[in-house]
């Protein structure tokens, strides 16, 4: 609990678990529905909960029991089923819900599902309503103040919830610019975006050839999507596509593929939109905020641009709240979460899309060239699956290995070692100048993880 901030259920993005076990499970949801109407009615006027959901299996039975927590505390439910969780942000403010509820665990297995919460703003929680909500699920109280007759919330389907999401979308691409004549090849993981993306692009005049548009409730990111961009890759090369887009389970991050077949990832398209912005001079405080994972070779591109660089922990939640304190309008991850904040709330792969895009028709250029803004660091990342989380300043072995590391690197690299705020994982990465010497000091800090909290 210490590296969570005493919370039990909530990681850096929600609540995410196995589907049907506990926290994932409909007693929870319901539980969950009650604590966040509870937290959201203010006064005494009809509020309203917006929720919605990616393609898996269990998304009907968490949904119907969030839903039912909703009603029973008064408020009533507006549903739109499966959108990107971008999507539901920009309901939840469009619609003026005072709040929103994403059911899905993303980038993770269907057989795995998650929980996270917009306020009316359509931006995330903060950890202190996390806890709130979070304390409430176990207050006796709770149950003396359930309404009853006409006071019960009523349910809503959003029938137009995709047309609504798809003009927001389409009316963040400059007017100026068509897609006509670009071929766009997107994998939607078939996943919460396998309706709308394709409309989008085709709308705005591409020639779009799609994988992960047949969700079957079990095959949301099952070798497609973001974490899986090869099969993207060679259908980039086969259809001679101009970009390639590989979208995550719920739609809220994008990796691109150039028309090579390689992979540009969040830290290329974040050093792009940081060198047009810098050029256009609409950068706010000529800043981009990233995370600790991103690669060396995109803060020193920024930097070689008048720019700088803020970093903050993983987690797009964070990055959005330094963007927030610091008044900022670029940020993102090295895992393609990008948020442009003049236009949207949070992470977007479809917007994230449109700008590289936009990019390519405007320029002229292919983004196997605009890619090159940056030159990468070699960096290696290690995941390490663990038994416990203790605290990792705690931990002998795995200390001395990093201070060997530090001073191997000599200040001409990086070393990141973090719990995931996900997955029973802690992730090494370093970063330098030799990639075999990285590695093998990677290596050396992963057997130290091993031996001291690694599965036995």
């Amino acid at each position: 609990m210490s590296e969570n901030g005493g919370r039990r259920l909530f990681g850096t993005d929600g609540i995410r678990g196995v589907a049907n076990v506990d926290p994932m499970t409909s007693e929870v949801a319901l539980q969950l529905g009650r604590a966040v109407a509870y937290v959201f009615r203010r006064g005494e006027r009809r509020h309203k909960i917006l929720i919605g959901k990616d393609t898996r299996l269990s998304g009907y039975m968490l949904e119907t029991a969030m839903a039912s927590g909703v009603c029973s505390m008064g408020v009533d439910v507006l549903l739109v089923g499966p959108l990107p969780t971008p999507g539901i942000a920009f309901l939840t403010r469009s619609l003026r819900a005072d709040a929103g509820v994403v059911i899905s665990a993303s980038h993770n297995p269907f057989q795995d599902n998650g929980i996270k919460f917009f306020a009316a703003s359509g931006f995330k929680l903060p950890d202190e309503i996390e806890l709130e909500i979070e304390r409430l699920l176990g207050d006796a109280a709770m149950a003396r103040l359930r309404p009853t007759a006409t006071e019960i919330g009523k349910a809503f389907r959003v029938d137009d919830a995709v047309g609504r999401y798809n003009v927001f979308v389409k009316n963040t691409f400059p007017r100026h610019l068509t897609l006509d004549g670009l071929r766009v090849a997107v994998d939607c993981a078939n996943g919460s975006a396998y309706r709308v993306a394709p409309e989008v692009l085709g709308e705005l005049g591409a020639e779009v050839s799609a994988l992960g548009v047949e969700p079957d409730g079990e095959n949301i990111n099952d070798q497609c999507g973001a974490l899986h961009p090869g099969a993207l890759a060679r259908l980039v090369r086969e259809r001679g596509a101009h970009v390639g887009i590989a979208l995550d389970g719920d739609g809220d991050r994008a990796m691109l593929v150039d028309e090579r077949g390689e992979v540009v990832d969040g830290d290329e398209v974040l050093a792009m939109a940081g060198a047009e912005m810098l050029k256009q001079g609409t950068l706010a405080k000529r800043t981009v905020v990233a995370t600790v994972m991103s690669n060396f070779g995109f803060e020193r591109a920024i930097d070689a641009l008048g720019g700088r660089v803020v970093r903050t922990p993983v987690g797009d939640r964070y990055v959005v709240e330094e963007m927030l304190r610091g008044g900022y309008n670029l940020g993102g991850e090295q895992s393609g979460h990008v948020v442009f904040l003049d236009q949207t709330t949070s992470g977007d792969g479809l917007i994230t899309a449109l700008f590289v895009l936009g990019r390519v028709v405007e320029s002229g250029r292919p983004l196997s060239e605009l890619k090159r803004v940056m030159t990468r660091t070699p960096q290696v990342l290690l995941n390490v699956r663990v038994a416990e989380r203790r605290e990792i300043a705690e931990l002998d072995a795995v200390q001395r290995a990093m201070r060997s590391a530090e001073q191997v690197l000599d200040r001409r690299g990086r070393v990141v070692v973090r719990y995931s705020g996900t997955e029973p994982l802690v992730r090494v990465m370093l970063e330098g100048e030799n990639p075999e010497q990285i590695r093998r000091l990677a290596e050396d800090i992963a057997a130290a993880f091993q031996h001291e909290v690694g599965v036995r």
